[in-house]
């Protein structure tokens, strides 16, 4: 990796742990962050005003905020950088469910697009997504037919809403679909924006077998509106990571794969 890549992503896990940190307090000085990450005052000032131009924190005098759960936790932003390596590795696990001559669907999550990075040697294979960031990655692959599903362009979510794109899912009958959301227990799965609640639901009735991936940072948990009760999908994948007794009541309703982080 050249110094300039790895300067890239040294500043990327950095930005994400300062956000991170900040979510979890609420608030953050620009001093306590220094103390946090370990570099100068002047990088953590370009840090945070390169984060609240992204929309990831707010500024006030003397330091920086979070934002509203519904903000952060649907920014496209934010979410390219939480939980990466669980990710990954649920996305390698769920990877050997995909045949090729198949046709799947992608929802507009990174764990969906998690996968999308890993079907260049699996193909020939039709692909459907909303996803702007899975479009850039699958375009780029010849042994793939790409659809891509329109509709209302949240710049948020970097991706395709609302009814235009239900109804392209609508039109669509595939093999398989893979999909992600922000919270679930042993029984049901939850989201917190309506919007994307209704093009999920889209994805798993446009589907014949339905793979939902799950990070272990979402779980147990709830969120606004009830998605799914998990008897709705057909393999769960999840990170090693998982609650343990929720796995086991998970399996009682679905099977489920345990995806092991590499050391």
């Amino acid at each position: 990796m050249s110094g300039t890549s790895k300067g890239a992503r040294s500043r990327e896990q950095r930005q994400q742990r300062i956000v991170d940190h900040v979510l979890d307090q609420g608030s953050a000085s620009a001093a306590e962050l220094t103390e946090l990450v370990g570099v100068s005052l002047m990088t953590v000032h370009r840090d945070l005003d390169e984060l609240v131009r992204r929309g990831l924190l707010r500024k006030f005098h003397g330091g920086v905020s979070a934002q509203p759960s519904t903000v952060f936790e649907g920014s496209s932003e934010y979410r390219m950088g939480a939980q990466r390596s669980q990710k990954e590795t649920i996305a390698r696990t769920a990877l050997t469910l995909v045949e090729p001559g198949g046709s799947i669907l992608l929802d507009d999550s990174t764990s969906a697009l998690a996968v999308a990075r890993l079907l260049a040697d699996i193909g020939p294979l039709t692909v459907a997504t909303n996803y702007l960031p899975a479009i850039e990655v699958l375009k780029q692959l010849p042994e793939v037919h790409l659809i891509c599903l329109g509709g209302n362009y949240s710049a948020t979510h970097d991706s395709f809403l609302g009814l235009p794109c239900i109804e392209a899912v609508g039109a669509l009958s595939v093999d398989m679909a893979f999909v992600s959301t922000s919270a679930m227990n042993a029984t049901m799965t939850y989201h917190q924006e309506h919007e994307l609640v209704q093009v999920k639901r889209a994805m798993l009735a446009a589907a014949e077998t339905n793979v939902l991936l799950m990070d272990s940072s979402k779980m147990p948990r709830k969120a606004l509106h009830r998605m799914a009760p998990l008897s709705d999908y057909d393999h769960l994948v999840v990170d090693d990571g998982a609650d343990e007794e929720l796995i086991a009541a998970a399996r009682d309703v679905i099977p489920t794969m345990i995806a092991p982080l590499e050391s």
